[in-house]
């Protein structure tokens, strides 16, 4: 129970529905053994003695018994899901909350098929045992002990008798439940790895067909499809070693009941309703017994479950505020490292070692290097993204940390080199971060990134309802919609992470131009492998295995013939060609 202990905060709110349902579900039971008792009275007292006026009185109690238990039924089963219903609604609410609080590190080796897997299956896994799991305990408890009651009052001896093989079974109910949730557990792991391909292979179709790689993609699916397959069918293998055992003693249990019970009613110690009724009495046992593996299992999936759900709610924040966190009414956009360096996890080499230079406000900083160089690492300890392991990180003379995490963001623009688009239209994925501009701000954010001309040209404009991702945009086009989303956010710190990289040059020179007016006043990181990004920057940092191996401006760096100089000779040195050719 360690793991609903550790939920607890969850469902509890809403006990007083769960404790209603359990007074119905007890009101529910007690009808429920009535029914033997009254079958038992009327073979005894009424047909065996021939006094027949009696029987439309019972027919009444029968059918005023009914109407009871109907009403009982349909509370206990409305108030069960409603305590199961708004439990889950914090739950998977807390749960969102938690997953937007993680920081970079967490996501860096989650899987996004596994986390749907969690925040849905998993998730209604567990709300099925608060809604019925926890109730059916509650009655199959009731019915068992009540049964138990009212056979031992009919007749101690038959009562043992009968009851003599349920310890038996009590034991195989336990081993059951030792063998079950281990597989059950397995199988919610395998359906978030399942889940997982499905939504790469979905997200990446265009790398896939590219690639003719569908019959790759087959294979892999198939494998873990087939991994599925087998983790259930080995847990359908333990149902079906472990219930038929139940059945059978169960009905070593009738055996007894229909050899002793006959023997005490021939000998006169025993009355025929009251064998008949203990009948009904021991598969009200029996049933709820065996039932008990169906309630086992049921328990097995909502604790392997809910284990799920604490691996995420439990998973460590590593970005966490000061208690009284700064909030200035705006940054000037002073930014400083000192002695910095950044790991991203134990094993790997640092991504940034000893980085240390100073961005004045509304300096323009270039960021140039290989692949894995530690640029976009740089950007992304501004916005707190990830902690630096040595050294720190100042805005405007202070630590990153003691600011506001989101006041912090809010006033740092970001355009990344993969631009992401929601399924919405083009006017609220450029007023994403701004939700309040007015449609003015958001054509002049648009026509700033040129992205106005072919917003005009869609069928129905700024209105435009885009795919998935931004589908039916080509590159180009989404990266400037994204960067008129940082524009119109207004931030003092403007980040440009390869921006421009999927535009053709024409357009980079019209967008790089608007931005300059865009840049005035701000501090800007620009981060691009193209030299003709840099140029006008008054600083630029040339890095390589996270460390700065350069500084200086364009005209200081090609004069130094360093690494910058290498890479501005290996992108002109064919155009130069191409241009004495021409001549």
């Amino acid at each position: 129970m360690e793991t609903f202990k550790k939920l607890k905060d969850f469902y509890w709110p809403f006990k007083k529905y769960f404790f209603y349902s359990v007074l119905f579900v007890m009101i529910v039971t007690g009808i429920t053994v009535l029914y033997p008792i009254l079958l038992q009275i009327t073979i005894d007292d009424v047909v065996t003695p021939g006094e027949y006026q009696l029987i439309p009185y019972l027919a009444i109690g029968f059918l005023l018994i009914m109407i009871v238990k109907g009403v009982a039924n349909f509370s206990q089963q409305y108030l069960g899901d409603l305590f199961g219903v708004k439990s889950v609604y914090t739950l998977r609410d807390e749960l969102y909350k938690k997953l937007q609080r993680l920081s970079f590190t967490y996501y860096d080796n989650a899987r996004t098929g596994d986390l749907m897997s969690r925040l849905t299956m998993d998730v209604e896994g567990f709300k099925f045992f608060l809604a019925a799991g926890f109730k059916e305990l509650i009655r199959v408890s009731l019915l068992i002990i009540i049964s138990l009651g009212v056979m031992f009052y009919y007749s101690v001896p038959l009562a043992l008798v009968t009851m003599a093989a349920m310890p038996f079974l009590a034991v195989v109910v336990f081993q059951f439940d030792k063998k079950v949730h281990p597989a059950f557990r397995n199988i919610r792991k395998s359906l978030g790895r399942l889940n997982t391909r499905i939504q790469e292979n979905v997200s990446g179709m265009n790398t896939v067909k590219s690639l003719s790689k569908e019959d790759f993609e087959i294979n892999r699916f198939t494998t873990s499809n087939a991994h599925y397959k087998e983790v259930n069918i080995f847990t359908s293998n333990i149902w079906a070693r472990y219930f038929p055992f139940m059945e059978f003693i169960g009905n070593v249990c009738m055996v007894a009941l229909l050899i002793y019970g006959g023997y005490l009613v021939i000998n006169g110690e025993l009355m025929l309703g009251e064998l008949i009724a203990f009948f009904s009495l021991v598969t009200y046992i029996l049933g709820p017994l065996m039932h008990l593996g169906f309630i086992v299992n049921q328990f097995s999936q909502a604790k392997a479950s809910g284990e799920r759900l604490l691996e995420i709610l439990e998973a460590p924040e590593d970005i966490e505020e000061e208690n009284d966190p700064l909030i200035p009414e705006r940054i000037k956009g002073h930014v400083a490292f000192n002695n910095v360096t950044l790991t991203y996890t134990e094993d790997d080499d640092a991504a940034l070692k000893d980085i240390s230079f100073d961005a004045p406000p509304g300096k323009v900083i270039g960021l140039i290097g290989p692949t894995g160089a530690g640029k976009t690492s740089i950007t992304q300890l501004i916005t707190r993204f990830y902690e630096p392991e040595e050294g720190e990180v100042l805005v405007d003379g202070k630590p990153t940390s003691s600011y506001s995490l989101k006041w912090l963001r809010k006033h740092i623009g970001f355009v990344l080199q993969e631009s992401f688009l929601f399924s919405t239209t083009i006017k609220e994925n450029i007023a994403y971060g701004n939700p309040e501009a007015s449609m003015q701000e958001i054509i002049s954010a648009a026509k700033r990134a040129q992205a106005h001309e072919f917003i005009m040209e869609m069928p129905k404009g700024y209105d435009t309802l885009l795919g998935e991702r931004g589908m039916g945009l080509s590159g180009g086009q989404k990266q400037r919609i994204a960067i008129a989303r940082a524009i119109l956010i207004d931030p003092s710190i403007l980040v440009l992470d390869d921006a421009t990289s999927a535009v053709d040059m024409e357009t980079e020179f019209r967008i790089q131009k608007a931005l300059k007016e865009v840049m005035d006043g701000r501090t800007t990181f620009i981060i691009a492998h193209r030299i003709s990004s840099l140029k006008h920057a008054d600083e630029i940092l040339v890095l390589e295995e996270g460390q700065i191996k350069e500084r200086g401006t364009h005209e200081e760096l090609i004069n130094n013939k360093g690494p910058y100089r290498r890479i501005y000779d290996i992108q002109y040195q064919d155009r130069e060609s191409v241009m004495q050719s021409i001549k």
